[in-house]
């Protein structure tokens, strides 16, 4: 402590002999060799592999697994599990990596990484006025990012989010309405100020989806929007409606080639650019069991499961088949696991000890590639939703019919899957013939029709799958009731906050969606 100050007193010292200002001693704790500037592009890159859960943090395939796969996907009975991996929702257990992998992966990715591009580019920044279409871009991917943990978990930080900085350690909780509003917002100037115009240093080489291309950028902008909408049409209908006719108005998704996909890549390594999804399901790698659940097995294979006639043609798209050396490709013999049963109760089921390779359909290995493209959007929802909207008359503007837009809508999502591989294809004739075994509004109620439809159009978002069922209510799922489920045979409709916000954030208790439960549903939810 007497050296501590001696040195202090010498410091004085220097600063009264010499003259020098608080300016010049800033200077010199700057190292001149130090990065004090990094480049945006790199920024942005990293914000866009986000959110296809493939940022900077370290595991591209921990938010997949432990949620988009361990619950979304059999809460919505598109997986089904008995044993192995992780799978909470298939039988409405708890797991803390499940619940917290959002939240946390979220904040401390992308919206990091955005957040740092805005500041920058933004009044003040050292590139502001330099990455004008980034700048807009990145907001988008915000107002994605944030729509996601409020779909999640309800009230969320969000106004005071990513601000550490300034000092904000603590964000309070801003409620769910209140994040959709100012995230509508967000889109609608965003998405505007968007211009072929602007300057922009290297944005096309950095922008991992369109490679630049500002009128796809439009199109998602709006795409997004009319799904915000779409969202909270059951609880602010004014509101959806004006921004309904917004997206109309500015132009949507039109065809395939609109998607947004994140590209992936075998290499540089294990953790780097490779597809989480797949990774998570690769026996090597996260083990994950692949099997498809019985729900959507069913479904696909149509109303006469004992003829292929009038399956649905992704049924050998989304399904590899059964068994692990000699596969069983035909459609007729393809069999989904129940949900909600381990192997003890497949076995009674079945009556007999079940091989579960050889009994159960999984997933295409043609989708499981490490290097296969991440789907984040597809024009095949844009059209539902558009469907959706005509049916319920919510907002204008919309050419077409329900009908038109419903049809679209199964073409594009049938013939949406050659980014995987090539051979995964549906011919036009192949879907008209199924448009016209099942036609539109006779043989289910529209609205039914348009919901089963957006949720096998997920396959692989299942987390939207998720969203999308807790709004429509499509399809009518049938809980299961596993002994010691903690939701009293009910299917789990938001996930718990981390243990650590719980813990750590003092403004959870006054702003958080509570009680803090699974079957807690959030503000749109009705």
């Amino acid at each position: 402590m007497r050296d501590l100050k001696k040195y202090i007193k010498y410091g004085l010292a220097v600063m009264l002999v010499t003259g020098c200002d608080t300016k010049q001693l800033h200077d010199l704790n700057i190292n001149p060799q130090a990065l004090n500037t990094v480049d945006l592009n790199f920024i942005f890159t990293s914000a866009e592999l986000g959110i296809a859960s493939n940022g900077s943090t370290g595991d591209n395939r921990y938010i997949d697994w432990r949620t988009n796969i361990g619950m979304c996907a059999y809460a919505i009975q598109q997986l089904a599990n008995s044993g192995g991996g992780i799978a909470p929702g298939d039988k409405y257990t708890v797991n803390a990596e499940t619940n917290a992998a959002p939240f946390e992966f979220t904040y401390n990715d992308q919206l990091k990484n955005i957040a740092e591009i805005l500041k920058q580019s933004g009044p003040g920044g050292f590139a502001e006025g330099k990455y004008l279409n980034m700048r807009q871009a990145a907001r988008i991917l915000r107002a994605f990012s944030f729509a996601r943990l409020t779909d999640f978990y309800g009230n969320i930080p969000y106004s005071e989010a990513n601000k550490g900085i300034e000092g904000i350690f603590f964000p309070k909780y801003d409620s769910q309405d209140a994040v959709y509003a100012d995230l509508l917002k967000e889109l609608d100037e965003a998405t505007a100020a968007l211009s072929s115009s602007n300057a922009d240093e290297g944005f096309a080489n950095a922008d991992f989806i369109y490679k630049g291309d500002i009128a796809k950028w439009k199109k998602w902008g709006f795409s997004l929007m009319l799904r915000l909408a779409m969202r909270i049409s059951n609880v602010d209908a004014a509101k959806a409606a004006t921004y309904v006719t917004k997206a109309a108005a500015g132009g949507v998704f039109t065809s395939n080639a609109d998607n947004v996909w994140i590209a992936m890549a075998d290499g540089p390594s294990e953790w780097v650019n490779q597809n989480g999804i797949s990774r998570a399901f690769d026996p090597g790698d996260g083990g994950q069991p692949p099997y498809l659940s019985a729900t959507l097995v069913n479904w696909l294979k149509g109303a006469n499961q004992a003829v292929a006639t009038d399956d649905d043609p992704r049924l050998m798209i989304i399904s590899g088949g059964i068994g692990d050396v000699s596969i069983i490709t035909d459609p007729v013999k393809q069999k989904g696991m129940p949900n909600g049963y381990d192997q003890a109760m497949l076995d009674k089921l079945e009556g007999r000890a079940v091989d579960v390779p050889k009994t159960y359909s999984r997933i295409n290995p043609k989708m499981l590639q490490d290097s296969d493209p991440y789907m984040i959007m597809n024009y095949g929802e844009v059209e539902f939703l558009l469907a959706e909207a005509i049916e319920r008359k919510i907002g204008t503007g919309i050419s077409g019919t329900a009908k038109s837009h419903y049809d679209a809508g199964v073409k594009a999502s049938m013939q949406m899957y050659t980014p995987y591989d090539a051979s995964l294809t549906v011919s036009d004739a192949a879907v008209t013939a199924y448009l016209n075994t099942y036609p539109y509004g006779t043989a289910k109620p529209a609205l039914e029709m348009i919901g089963e439809q957006m949720w096998v159009n997920k396959f692989f978002n299942w987390w939207e799958a998720w969203n999308d069922w807790r709004r429509t209510g499509f399809p009518k799922l049938t809980p299961t009731n596993y002994p010691g489920n903690v939701t009293q045979g009910t299917i789990p409709v938001r996930l718990r906050y981390p243990t650590n916000e719980v813990a750590g954030n003092p403004n959870y208790q006054t702003g958080a969606t509570l009680p803090d439960e699974f079957t807690t549903k959030v503000w749109w939810d009705k």
